[in-house]
């Protein structure tokens, strides 16, 4: 873990991990409204990726698509990692699930969602769920 990011933050972690995007939400939402720059545009990136990740499983096609190209816009210039989190594992698996996402278009959503969240592979043989990695030393 990195002593420089709170533990508020690894709790968000943990929750967006575990597939809980809405309490991830929470909890980063509240660590974005006190923080300063960097921390708050990578919480915020982090952030919009859960949150898009939460729209996609209420079947909303639009808010899961913009804020996952958001959110990846966001955690750009933080690679290729940071407090020790890996971005780019991050950002790759969301810019897969993003082009997954238009590829399949807003009418399939439910199946899509549906494949999502039982873990099958959407594509390519590549399972898209992202994830939260650590950084290993």
């Amino acid at each position: 873990m990195n002593d420089t990011l709170p533990q508020e933050f690894w709790t968000g972690v943990d929750q967006f991990n575990q597939g809980l995007f809405y309490a991830c939400h929470d909890t980063l939402e509240a660590l974005w409204i006190e923080a300063a720059q960097p921390q708050k545009t990578f919480y915020q990136g982090i952030l919009q990726i859960a949150v898009a990740l939460y729209h996609l499983g209420n079947h909303n096609w639009r808010g899961a698509a913009i804020l996952l190209g958001e959110g990846i816009n966001r955690l750009n210039s933080y690679q290729p990692d940071y407090g020790g989190v890996d971005i780019t594992a991050l950002i790759t698996k969301s810019h897969q699930l993003l082009m997954a996402l238009h590829e399949s278009g807003p009418e399939n959503i439910e199946e899509f969602a549906a494949q999502l969240k039982l873990g099958q592979e959407i594509s390519d043989n590549v399972a898209l769920m992202p994830r939260i990695l650590l950084v290993s030393n």
